[in-house]
């Protein structure tokens, strides 16, 4: 992977370039926005940017595939690229793009580490970057290849169909084509980028998992209102709530995302919390819509029955299943039969705790929901003996985890 030249280079300074990787990340995305304002309209989310989170993930997927290069390198890290990947086509990143990024965080690592970067480390690091540049361009141009689509073209206008307010939170926007071209198919677990006109004239993406199967017609996604936290308002999420109803037009990329169902016999275990249903909504309706034979559990957490998202849909796509069960946890329980028009699950008060239930032999597992939900379930599965292949997660936003997760 990494030539002779450049091996010992990379592992002689990953230590101090780890150390001062997150303020390298700073810089960068600081004097890349001011030479080139115009990527932070339609390509950035600047909510993500504002706290932190975009930093910290760039900071780690640069060190970790570093650290794969100089510790494992007859291994790709595919995990890693393959979560960018998916992420960068449904944004429309071109491959030339990479270019602007390649000078901008050059000009940061010397800029943060002044004469430490010798002609001799600059070179190494530059070939760090391009190797890991290309894999991903590689990565990209395929799934832009395998839907017939290229950074130009993965956006279409859609019309909202329906709006459905599922929670004092969450709502359901069904958007039906506004053309005849053929409709993008989706895999169970993809998402959605649209991109809306903020009201200062900058146009902003976010990233929407659809909660249904398609019918070839329409699309459906489910957005929870980011408001009354310690964090600023989400932008979008406000926007779509208060200002975007039925007839309205919204732009939407083409579906992408690498977590989805796997397409085998064996059972299913989808744990999800708050938000994170989601996914596992759309998981729920292809399998029913394809007449799946599989045993499927949902495991859901949420704070009360009231604030469970889609909890009707799921459940009735549940009661469709030859062998469907729901287990829910609730912060306060309350009668969490309230929320919904089928029987009641047992109901569990507190965090989802999954060793308090049964669940199948040889199972695939499919997990969404904040970070420390993620790594609290993941853990306990992985305790109770499931191998660390058979669990995949989804987590929104910039993936935090995602360095650590190999």
């Amino acid at each position: 992977m990494l030539s002779d030249t450049a091996s010992p280079v990379i592992k002689a300074t990953l230590p101090v370039v780890g150390e001062h990787i997150e303020e390298i990340a700073k810089r960068f995305y600081k004097h890349m926005f001011e030479a080139r304002p115009d990527l932070q309209d339609g390509l950035f989310n600047r909510g993500n940017q504002a706290d932190g989170r975009q930093q910290q993930a760039l900071a780690g997927s640069i060190a970790a595939f570093a650290g794969f290069l100089v510790d494992k390198p007859d291994q790709l890290p595919d995990h890693l690229l393959s979560r960018i990947a998916h992420k960068h086509v449904s944004l429309g990143l071109a491959p030339d793009q990479y270019q602007v990024v390649h000078d901008h965080l050059m000009w940061s690592i010397v800029d943060v580490l002044g004469d430490a970067v010798t002609p001799d480390v600059a070179a190494a690091w530059d070939e760090v970057y391009w190797l890991m540049a290309n894999m991903l361009i590689n990565k990209e141009r395929g799934l832009y290849n395998a839907v017939h689509l290229s950074p130009e073209t993965i956006w279409r206008t859609w019309r909202v169909a329906r709006r459905i307010q599922e929670t004092d939170d969450v709502v359901t926007f069904i958007v039906e084509r506004t053309d005849e071209r053929d409709v993008k198919p989706s895999l169970p677990g993809q998402y959605v980028t649209i991109k809306m006109l903020m009201h200062d004239g900058v146009h902003q993406p976010r990233q929407y998992s659809l909660t249904k199967a398609d019918d070839g017609h329409h699309r459906q996604f489910a957005v929870k209102r980011v408001h009354g936290l310690p964090t600023p308002d989400g932008e979008m999420s406000n926007l779509l709530h208060n200002e975007i109803h039925e007839g309205d037009e919204v732009v939407l990329s083409a579906p992408f995302g690498d977590v989805v169902l796997e397409y085998t016999d064996r059972p299913v275990v989808l744990a999800s919390a708050g938000i994170g249903i989601t996914p596992m909504a759309g998981m729920l309706s292809h399998l029913v819509k394809s007449g799946s034979q599989r045993q499927v559990v949902l495991l859901h957490a949420d704070d009360t029955p009231s604030s469970f998202p889609l909890r009707a849909q799921v459940t009735e796509d549940l009661a469709k299943l030859t062998d469907g069960s729901l287990n829910t946890w609730f912060l306060e329980p309350g009668d969490s039969s309230a929320a919904s028009g089928t029987e009641s699950a047992p109901a569990f008060k507190g965090f989802m705790d999954v060793n308090a239930v049964e669940l199948p032999d040889d199972a695939e597992y499919y997990l969404c929901g904040p970070l420390p939900f993620l790594k609290s379930v993941r853990s306990s599965l992985v305790a109770r003996g499931v191998p660390a292949k058979d669990i995949q997660y989804e987590v929104f936003g910039p993936d935090l985890w995602l360095a650590d997760f190999q």
